[in-house]
């Protein structure tokens, strides 16, 4: 059986390292430096069920990523990073179902491994 492909786009390469590192044994791990290019992933690849975004990234952050992908990717379940509380927006986004869970960061890799295996069995 073949492990679950995860996105994770981040423009800090130690945090897709610690994401790859610690979650890589489970799932298939796929990395991108920037939203731009992880929405060409996700035209590439149709079979990534879930998504972990950074909310704050040059060109393109997370809510505008998870806007544009959420569109012809409206199964993919989207979490998203912060270094900062959560705010209205993301709020609003978790309460409409858009985005599961707002992660902060330092980010906690035993949560976010229980919330995408939480996704996974859905």
């Amino acid at each position: 059986m073949s492990k679950v492909k995860i996105l994770y786009i981040d423009d800090e390469e130690i945090n897709l390292r610690l994401f790859k590192i610690n979650l890589g044994n489970k799932y298939d791990i796929i990395t991108s430096k920037s939203a731009i290019n992880g929405l060409d992933i996700l035209s590439n690849i149709n079979d990534i069920p879930i998504v972990v975004t950074d909310m704050r990234m040059p060109k393109m952050g997370g809510i505008e990523f998870i806007n544009t992908a959420q569109v012809s990717h409206p199964d993919v379940d989207y979490f998203i990073l912060s270094g900062y509380d959560i705010t209205d927006e993301i709020q609003n986004y978790i309460d409409q179902g858009i985005i599961k869970k707002h992660f902060k960061k330092p980010f906690n890799l035993r949560e976010i491994g229980c919330e995408i295996e939480k996704a996974v069995l859905k």
